[in-house]
């Protein structure tokens, strides 16, 4: 399985998630902004649903997941952008603890409703393609910059 993930999250990265990154190894933040609890939970179940809908599994919560989507959020947070910098080190990270086939994320930023975000994906296609792909697991990070402007992670893994 590593073998395989080796290749396959670099060709996903570049073919989900454009070429709207750059690596460091650095990601730690210096604040972490609490989580929307009520908004991470709301679009996990619009996803959910959504996945029903189009035939697909619906995915499992990882705590593991949601541990490196908060880290990501708070980064984006403190970059003021959002971005996909250090995927490769947050898949690796995840793949060392559980041992996965695939990742992916989905980042949003502005978005004042989980509705506003799910829509803002199903309406790129790369992020759908994501929503509705071959995963078993996910998890949701949303959180507010002081300004009170909502930042949105989700990480989608297959074991």
């Amino acid at each position: 399985m590593k073998m395989r993930l080796r290749y396959v999250v670099p060709v996903l990265f570049v073919i989900v998630l454009g070429s709207c990154t750059s690596e460091s190894l650095d990601e730690t933040t210096a604040h972490e902004a609490e989580n929307v609890f009520t908004v991470e939970q709301e679009l996990l179940e619009i996803v959910n649903d959504y996945r029903s809908s189009v035939g697909a599994v619906p995915l499992k919560f990882s705590e593991i997941a949601y541990k490196y989507a908060n880290s990501h959020t708070d980064y984006m947070i403190e970059k003021g952008s959002i971005n996909h910098d250090n995927f490769s080190a947050r898949a690796s990270s995840i793949n060392s603890e559980v041992g996965v086939e695939i990742v992916a994320e989905n980042v949003a930023k502005d978005y004042d409703t989980a509705m506003e975000a799910f829509n803002g994906w199903y309406d790129s296609n790369n992020h759908k393609k994501t929503m509705e792909g071959d995963f078993t697991h996910t998890a949701v990070s949303v959180k507010t910059d002081p300004s009170g402007n909502f930042y949105y992670t989700q990480l989608f893994y297959k074991e």
